[in-house]
């Protein structure tokens, strides 16, 4: 499914398929960095980057002194050097499938001109863009019904555009709150949602459940959210603080997400603490010339793809035929030959209208030394075999 601006050239479109083996950074051994280094020099993102997950989704390299290589600085300078000339043009394709599921109950948005679509007058900063992924789960009426109302719920916040954060926030619980009044709906549906507000440099990615947001920067994923699930330390006691349980990695032995909008039947009275959640977790990024461009994913893709496996693929096949549709089917059809089995939807955003550029390395210097004590005992070998 496309995007509702589509600002991409047409390409011929160029075969081919991902393996573990030959995509995922996360999972290489360290004895392939020097084919990594090698292929660096060709315009292929660095393999040996790797972020490493857990459950506070903070991200980081691999240092360099756990290789055994002096690879110097990895990245580039770009001429502004993020500095505050810098203005993203927004360029976005998406793609979802059911996958081996019988029902698709996933759901999502692309609005690559926020100012255009609400019909805003000057107040609004710009650029504006607005992006969401809803996973529904019992159902499909909560992710619709999410989908449809979340961005109004936000423009007509008394905090917007103000206090962006504040309007977010209050605009998740509000559709919250609204999908449990509308009669004709099932309630009991449920469904985590991922959004994206975009005003200028500025990035409001807020999240509930277990859908992800990663940010490409000049070949390196960085996670943008954190996936809400039970057994996530924070989360579980949380979820324990208010009389709840996780069991065998479920919400009260029912649930596979410790947030989420919708699921009336686990939560209590409007606006009383239950351990299941609809309130999002909000992270800002100011975007520089660096940012190349943003995934949003159901766990779908997440369960069979590490973050830096994703941003790998998206920039080697926008340095092909830089076009963010391609790219979300891409990741859509390599998710689906590592067996997901889950629904499968994927948003990804460019912030510029060119390319990636090539990521050049300084030329590896091996480091090769021995200790005094790894020469005596070097020495006492040899001479144990004369």
């Amino acid at each position: 499914m496309a995007a509702e601006t589509d600002y991409s050239p047409q390409y011929t479109v160029l075969e081919g398929g991902y393996s573990k083996d030959n995509v995922s950074a996360v999972e290489d051994e360290n004895s392939e960095t020097l084919e990594s280094l090698k292929q660096s020099k060709i315009g292929k993102p660095p393999r040996h980057l790797s972020v490493m997950r857990h459950c506070m989704s903070s991200a980081r390299l691999v240092a360099t002194s756990e290789l055994d290589l002096d690879i110097g600085i990895l990245g580039i300078k770009s001429p502004s050097d993020g500095k505050s000339e810098f203005l993203p043009v927004f360029r976005s394709g998406s793609c979802s499938e059911i996958g081996p599921k019988q029902y698709m109950e996933d759901e999502h948005i692309c609005i690559d001109n926020l100012l255009e679509h609400l019909d805003a007058t000057a107040d609004f900063p710009a650029p504006g863009a607005f992006y969401g992924v809803f996973d529904g789960h019992g159902g499909t009426d909560a992710a619709s019904f999410i989908r449809k109302n979340i961005l109004k719920f936000i423009v007509e916040d008394s905090h917007f555009p103000t206090c962006v954060d504040k309007a977010i926030e209050s605009a998740f619980v509000k559709a919250d709150h609204a999908f449990a009044d509308a009669s004709s709906l099932d309630k009991s549906s449920g469904t985590t949602a991922l959004t994206a507000l975009i005003f200028g440099r500025i990035m409001l990615i807020a999240n509930a459940g277990d859908c992800r947001a990663v940010l490409g920067k000049r070949g390196r994923a960085i996670e943008l959210s954190k996936d809400h699930k039970p057994n996530c330390t924070s989360e579980k006691l949380r979820i324990e603080k208010l009389g709840g349980v996780v069991y065998d990695g479920y919400l009260n032995g029912q649930l596979s997400v410790a947030r989420a909008l919708g699921d009336w039947h686990m939560k209590g009275p409007k606006g009383s603490a239950c351990p299941l959640s609809g309130e999002p977790e909000l992270q800002e990024t100011v975007l520089t010339d660096e940012d190349e461009f943003l995934i949003m994913g159901c766990d779908g893709l997440w369960d069979v793809m590490s973050s830096q496996c994703a941003v790998t693929i998206v920039r080697k096949e926008l340095m092909l035929h830089n076009d963010p549709e391609r790219c979300s089917r891409e990741l859509v059809r390599e998710a689906l030959k590592r067996n997901t089995c889950d629904n499968l939807t994927v948003v990804v955003v460019c912030f510029s209208m060119d390319p990636p550029p090539r990521i050049e390395i300084p030329k590896s210097r091996v480091r090769r030394s021995i200790s005094a004590e790894g020469l005596n005992f070097l020495k006492g070998v040899l001479d144990s075999n004369v």
